[in-house]
């Protein structure tokens, strides 16, 4: 499917290091979009406090209340998380948990991709379906195919510039955020 009607991305980062493979791949998103595409980074989860009930009735943190407002704005979402211990990162987990407490729930109807990097040779994927688990309680459209595991990672990106440079690789990313695309347009409809 095709459309002339331009379409914006948020990518949300599941790592916290700075030199994580999962950052560089969500660094290199912006150059891989295809023709009407535009992909911005929402802030660090890293401002996140823990999630508490008491904190919340006080009141919402800033930057949950930040991000919350780039999803909903935004015509879909990449999140690129490594896996820890066969599962999504706790930060990560502490992120939606506060986001999932957000009225409206700013991923309902929300086209979502999935991206994991590994330097294994399974590539995050088992990360990718407790994720998806989560991502089914808030509502959101989960993009199923293509699916962006990518293992053996940091033969793929320059250590000295953090930046995917892996050509396969690449490709592939902008095939996935072209179907993110087609499945946004058709929500839209």
């Amino acid at each position: 499917m095709t459309s002339s009607a331009n379409l914006h991305f948020v990518t949300l980062l599941g790592s916290l290091r700075s030199a994580s493979l999962n950052a560089a791949i969500a660094r290199s998103l912006p150059q891989l979009a295809p023709e009407g595409v535009s992909i911005t980074a929402l802030g660090s989860i890293a401002d996140f406090p823990h999630y508490s009930q008491d904190v919340q009735d006080k009141e919402f943190p800033s930057a949950v209340i930040a991000m919350a407002e780039q999803i909903q704005a935004a015509n879909g979402v990449i999140i690129v998380t490594p896996e820890y211990n066969y599962s999504v990162p706790g930060v990560l987990k502490n992120a939606i948990d506060w986001l999932s407490r957000i009225t409206p729930q700013p991923f309902a109807g929300k086209p979502v991709a999935i991206q994991t990097a590994s330097p294994g040779q399974i590539g995050g994927a088992r990360a990718q379906y407790h994720l998806r688990q989560s991502l089914v309680f808030l509502d959101a459209f989960v993009l199923n195919k293509p699916e962006a595991m990518i293992r053996l990672a940091a033969s793929k990106i320059d250590s000295q510039t953090l930046t995917l440079t892996d050509k396969p690789t690449r490709e592939f990313l902008t095939r996935q955020i072209g179907a993110l695309a087609d499945l946004a347009r058709r929500l839209q409809q």
